[in-house]
């Protein structure tokens, strides 16, 4: 009996373990939700699809994108040809990108 228990209960732990984890969930941390999420189109800051978008400060601060609420807006609802990524970013993970990209900018984006 305690070894269908085990195998139970491991079959369930496994289970979880690989099905989709949320986001909000799994990782409070914008750097990954970054890397997930927005570093296909701006690597290191950078902008693949336009050039001049880029999440450097000048240029945040260029298109009064100069707060963390403001590139949350962004993160969220989208912007221009960007669309919005609320839904896959989930709750508050808007939140944790902005603060890290604002970080980031900040120090324009040079890692260490």
């Amino acid at each position: 009996m305690k070894l269908l228990r085990w195998i139970a209960g491991f079959c369930i732990a496994a289970t979880l373990s690989l099905a989709p984890f949320s986001i909000s969930a799994q990782a409070a941390d914008g750097e990954q939700l970054f890397d997930l999420h927005c570093a296909g189109c701006h690597p290191h800051g950078g902008n693949i699809i336009r050039r001049g978008r880029t999440l450097q400060l000048s240029a945040l601060e260029k298109r009064g994108l100069d707060n963390q609420e403001a590139i949350a807006r962004v993160a969220r609802e989208g912007i221009g040809q960007m669309s919005g990524y609320g839904e896959v970013l989930a709750e508050n993970g808007d939140i944790a990108v902005a603060a890290w990209v604002w970080d980031q900018a900040q120090k324009a984006w040079i890692q260490g």
